[in-house]
């Protein structure tokens, strides 16, 4: 930071810009090279918010240039000890930092952190050592020992006491021991390979029990602080009888390797020390010593058998070794020591963990490619391939993940993007070290994806049909026609509008500009307009606008405004006569009731009933064909003259009706020999010839008269087809139509002889059809007759 603004003054001086310019870039290109690690150092303790450095000074970077570029500071691990302020460039302490809290069993507590710079993207990596003060005085594990010395020990014999533990580290810890004015011992002090300090009780001159039972003593262990701490611990020395044979262990140290997570109650080793007296003075009996407490928590050893098991979690992130010291006491108070190595193994019981530094929650739909989401750093607490981690997104998602420095990873777009198929995306990033039992963390990321126009509104149909009643009310609401659009907010905000065409009327119909509904503007009348289309165009609010047609299609329903119309026989005839022979048959065609309705539909179904008859059961109705038949066969009861009212009503609602007046004549001039030949034929006798005769000239006769009726059939019928000139009053195709398949789909012609003549008289009846006027078509598979039941009228009379 000094050279940078050293640069930049002489840059200054020269007057030169240009020159000014390459200068700041060779001093950042400089200071770039040779800035590997801040560090500082503060004293462990400080108050909250204490000062460790000024960031801004020791990198030469203005402060403006710290919150223009988002600087800000980050911990290694889960929290976070440092606050760099943005105004000010000055890094203080979150709270009051405890070395031995943060650090335990280190000689050495230093706390890393980097800080981010953005736009560019730059990182700077720091260091804090947080240096330990007296703040902790030597304690002894027991505040009294015990030690059971036979009056037969010989001077120069060490005895080893239970060693003080100090959490300061340093000068501050544990310097050096003292002990009480007495005549019999002093203290020999020394330092492990582990740099520990014990301390033994050496004696100085030969103990008589009898002179001097017990003995106290007073242990000061002292530490180097400024000023000292210390802590004390009575020592009582009590003198036993002579027992000449010390417990021995097998080994002076055992060396096991544990690993770490290791179950509860597992066997760790077990030590044996051999006391060859008998007796009491024979048995054993085993206890740590000179061991540290956290030990003693996590391994318990058996007193009577020497086995050590685990008692606790073992963590070889928090401590890789364990030391302990196991005393052998016999039962005349000799004891021996042998120290026990315990080496922590590393097991992969550590998920890595993920950290999110950076994150932009929301990205639009057209971001290009490679488009940087979040940051993120990856940490692994334990070691060797156990620590070393892999970073993967689960899923196939348009993202990918980029290394950057350390354990930093970079979330990045990968594919385009398109918030219509999808809005948001969860992205769980899954962090996998490479131990044998490989562990992984996960981390959710959610990003949302912006909204761009650029889906047009979306009709859900090409053709909407509708339909309405004709003789509506104005303004009457028949439907809605539905725009969607895939994008969102404002882009997504459908309008609805009729496309105008030159040269057409003005539409029947209007659409509403908010949700699409359709309303019919007037009545409307089936018989002038039966279905008519308009455009409808649907815009949404983007900018510019994207816009879709669609085809509106409004159907006429029919309404039973009109009344049937008979065709047959006329409404202005007072009565139509019809001739009914009395021989006529249950089912004789009488009549036929033709009639039509200008309606569609239902309601122009028609139905036949028989109103009213002189005799209400001699005929009766078809109920779709207007077909009059005779109901049962003819009485001399039944009167010569029948007047039948038939009711023709069709289906709407309310429906609408018509009647038509038949009037029909039962004669008797008709021969009914044709009837009653098969009857009346007396059986054949091979012994009258002359019955054979008269049976064959019968068939003959027969014959000969269906001949000439089929042949005056044939005349009439040619006649017929070419005198079709006449026209008739049109109707709506619809009635017609509803109404061709009523008509009779055949001719029925009776040829009659009359019994005892000898010319055998003959008499031909015409098709008892409705009368087509000229222009209107027969139904389906019948043929055209201009024969009118008038005409049947005058036949009858004509035949007598």
């Amino acid at each position: 930071g000094w050279l940078f603004w050293r640069v930049m003054a002489c840059g200054r001086r020269s007057g030169d810009s240009k020159r000014q310019v390459i200068l700041f870039i060779l001093c950042v290109c400089v200071w770039q090279s040779g800035a590997d690690t801040l560090r500082y150092s503060l004293p462990e303790e400080m108050e909250r918010d204490s000062f460790v450095a000024n960031i801004a000074e020791d990198l030469g970077v203005p402060l403006s240039q710290l919150a223009a570029r988002k600087a800000r500071v980050v911990s290694e691990g889960s929290e976070q000890l440092f606050r760099l302020s943005q105004n000010t460039g000055v890094l203080t302490v979150k709270e009051s930092l405890d070395r031995e809290e943060i650090c335990p069993q280190s000689d050495t507590c230093t706390l890393a952190f980097k800080i981010f710079f953005e736009n560019p993207l730059q990182l700077i990596r720091g260091e804090v050592e947080v240096r330990d003060v007296n703040d902790n005085s030597p304690v002894f594990p027991e505040k009294e020992m015990v030690l059971e010395i036979p009056e037969t020990t010989s001077p120069g014999s060490r005895f080893p006491l239970e060693s003080a533990q100090d959490k300061d580290v340093g000068m501050n810890g544990l310097q050096n021991y003292s002990l009480g004015p007495n005549p019999h011992f002093s203290l020999a002090i020394g330092t492990g390979k582990d740099g520990v300090k014990y301390v033994e009780l050496v004696l100085q001159r030969q103990l008589d029990r009898e002179e001097q039972g017990e003995l106290n003593l007073l242990l000061t262990a002292i530490d180097g602080g400024s000023p000292p701490r210390s802590g004390t611990a009575q020592v009582r020395i009590v003198v036993v009888d002579a027992n000449d044979n010390v417990p021995v262990f097998e080994r002076e140290t055992y060396e096991v390797r544990l690993a770490e997570n290791s179950p509860l109650e597992q066997l760790v080793v077990r030590v044996a020390a051999a006391d060859p007296d008998d007796g009491s003075y024979g048995k054993v009996r085993y206890v740590f010593t000179q061991t540290s407490e956290r030990s003693r928590q996590l391994f318990q050893l058996n007193p009577t058998t020497g086995e050590i098991r685990v008692a606790g979690n073992l963590d070889f992130e928090e401590a890789k070794t364990h030391k302990m010291v196991v005393k052998a006491t016999d039962g005349g108070e000799l004891s021996a020591h042998c120290k026990v190595q315990v080496e922590v193994l590393d097991a992969n019981d550590n998920a890595p963990e993920i950290a999110l530094t950076s994150l932009t929650a929301s990205i639009p739909e057209d971001a290009p490619p490679r488009t940087v989401v979040a940051l993120f750093s990856v940490r692994d607490r334990d070691s060797g391939d156990n620590g070393r981690t892999e970073c993967s997104i689960d899923g196939d998602l348009p993202f990918s993940l980029t290394p950057t420095f350390d354990n930093y990873y970079e979330l990045r777009t990968n594919a385009a993007l398109d918030r219509e198929k999808t809005a948001e995306y969860n992205i769980t990033i899954t962090a996998t070290d490479w131990g044998r039992m490989r562990l992984s963390s996960r981390e959710s990321i959610f990003v949302q994806i912006s909204d761009v126009n650029d889906n047009p509104p979306e009709f859900t149909q090409e053709v909407y049909t509708m339909s309405v009643t004709e003789n509506n009310s104005p303004m009457l609401r028949i439907g809605s026609m539905k725009a969607t659009d895939a994008d969102a907010g404002k882009n997504a905000r459908v309008n609805y509008a009729l496309v105008r065409q030159e040269g057409k009327e003005q539409p029947e119909v209007s659409v509403s500009p908010e949700n699409g509904d359709v309303y019919v503007l007037r009545p409307l009348d089936y018989e002038k307009v039966r279905a008519f289309e308009v455009t409808v165009r649907a815009a949404d609010g983007g900018s510019p606008p994207l816009s879709a047609q669609a085809v509106l299609r409004v159907i006429v329903r029919d309404e039973n405004d009109n009344a049937p119309v008979l065709l047959h026989p006329p409404a202005d005839s007072s009565a139509a006569g019809e001739l009914v022979p009395r021989w006529a048959p249950a089912g004789y065609l009488v009549a036929k009731v033709v009639a039509v309705d200008a309606d569609a539909g239902q309601n122009a179904w028609l139905s036949y009933e028989l109103a009213k008859a002189t005799e209400p059961g001699l005929f009766r109705v078809g109920l779709h064909s207007g077909e009059v038949r005779m109901a049962r066969a003819v009485t001399e009861r039944d009167a010569a003259r029948q007047r039948l009212i038939v009711l023709v009503r069709d289906r709407g609602q309310p429906p609408r009706s018509a009647t038509a007046t038949l009037a029909v004549a039962l004669v008797d001039g008709f021969s009914e020999a044709h009837l009653r030949v098969s009857e009346e034929a007396p059986a054949a006798d091979p012994d009258e010839p002359l019955t054979l005769y008269l049976i064959a000239s019968l068939v003959c006769v027969s014959a000969l008269f269906l001949a000439t009726a089929v042949a005056a059939v044939v005349v009439k019928v040619r006649r017929a087809r070419r005198s079709e000139t006449e026209t008739l009053p049109t109707f709506p195709t619809t009635a017609t139509e509803s109404t061709a398949g009523s008509l009779p789909r055949s001719y029925v012609y009776d040829v009659c002889f009359a019994a005892g003549t000898v010319n055998s008289e003959f008499r031909f009846l015409r098709p008892l059809l409705p009368c087509f006027p000229a222009g209107l078509p027969p139904g389906p598979g019948e043929q055209r007759s201009s024969v009118c039941s008038q005409d049947a009228a005058n036949l009858g009379g004509e035949g007598g």
